[in-house]
């Protein structure tokens, strides 16, 4: 069952208007106690816009969107709902505790800035290292909604802006959100967030996309696209990514699970590291890797579990480093390339390396196609993938 189903029937029962409520009951003949029975079953589902929130792409609405998120906290929890409109938020967003802050979209959206309920971010505007442009606490949720930043630019290098989503505390969420063009994507590693989860979210992240660490308790993270398609690589902005960016950056984690997870055009896609917090342990179903110098790279994982792709699909090429101890598993994965993108270079480290009905195709710089398959085998050091 779809999670967000009670949300949902709760927000179509709360925010339909009791004006057009009142004007349904007067031309029907209605009792008007029946649209003041209907205001108090549903008082709890606050609207930005009773806050001040004006929605004209002008007017700084940051008081008013904090007022409302500080009030549905203040009740023990509730929904924050976003009318459709252009949001201006000047400063930074704390979405407190048991807060849900919710706009009109039901599923991944794209090229959506400027249409339903986008918040316009422009804080912290060259400072990498700034307050994220919202601070999700423990049971916090982003639903439904777009972020934009209108003052990037499309250039190599484009303008550094802190992370755009940082979570702190157990069980964040994101689920139907679009990241237009953050800098810096989402961030669940700086603080512990254990247990959070991600559904049904894109970007275009310029440097970096999602980092998770000091996961203590499993993380979840299904249908995140990371691609261009604010600037479909018509500009130098694309060389920034390719020589800079990283889409995916896991490191302590306890029992990480992604599927559907994607990233094209990044200098490394998916990095696994070892931080002061541990290593990680990952498994990865059907996630891919396109057109970049490298799809995956392996400091380290952690020794009794490491990370397992099944079903991947790569266009890059695949580094293990001699730092790594732990098990590394690839089954039913296709890895391919051209002319441009590195060949998967030699496997290092004293870690297990399991290569499972495994096929690769590469286009070498003299245009000859090499084709292997290999059976279920179990390889360790240097193996060559």
């Amino acid at each position: 069952m779809d999670d967000f189903t009670p949300l949902r029937r709760s927000l179509l029962k709360g925010i339909g208007s009791l004006a057009a409520f009142a004007a349904f009951t007067e031309g029907t003949g209605m009792h008007t106690a029946s649209a003041s029975a209907q205001a108090e079953e549903h008082q709890g589902v606050l609207n930005v816009r009773d806050f001040g929130a004006k929605g004209d792409g002008k007017s700084d609405d940051t008081e008013a969107f904090q007022k409302a998120i500080d009030a549905a906290h203040a009740m023990g929890g509730n929904i924050v709902f976003i009318p459709r409109g252009d949001y201006l938020i000047a400063g930074t967003l704390e979405v407190r505790e048991h807060v849900v802050l919710e706009g009109v979209f039901r599923g991944p959206t794209y090229g959506s800035q400027n249409k339903g309920s986008t918040l316009l971010a422009v804080a912290g505007k060259g400072q990498l290292d700034g307050t994220p442009f919202i601070t999700l606490r423990q049971n916090a949720t982003l639903h439904g909604i777009t972020i934009f930043y209108p003052e990037q630019i499309q250039k190599d290098p484009p303008v550094p802006y802190p992370w755009t989503v940082r979570g702190i505390g157990d069980n964040c969420t994101l689920v139907d959100v679009l990241l237009v063009n953050p800098y810096q994507g989402i961030d669940f590693g700086t603080f512990p967030a254990g247990r959070h989860f991600i559904r049904n979210v894109g970007m275009q992240a310029l440097y970096r996309g999602l980092f998770i660490d000091q996961c203590y308790d499993i993380g979840r993270v299904e249908n995140l696209h990371i691609w261009p398609f604010w600037e479909v690589w018509q500009t130098p902005l694309k060389q920034f990514t390719e020589r800079e960016g990283i889409a995916f950056i896991i490191g302590r984690t306890d029992w990480e699970y992604m599927s559907n997870c994607f990233c094209i055009g990044y200098k490394i896609g998916f990095h696994f590291i070892r931080t002061k917090a541990g290593t990680p342990n990952v498994v990865l179903t059907q996630c891919g890797s396109d057109v970049g110098p490298v799809a995956v790279r392996v400091e380290q994982v952690m020794e009794h579990a490491g990370v397992s792709f099944v079903n991947g699909q790569f266009m890059a090429g695949i580094e293990i480093e001699e730092t790594n101890r732990g098990p590394v598993k690839f089954t039913a994965c296709g890895f391919w390339g051209g002319r441009d993108h590195r060949e998967p270079r030699g496997v290092e480290g004293q870690g297990t390396y399991l290569l499972q009905r495994l096929s690769l195709q590469w286009l070498g710089p003299q245009e000859n196609r090499r084709t292997m398959h290999r059976c279920p085998a179990r390889r360790r050091n240097h193996h060559r993938l």
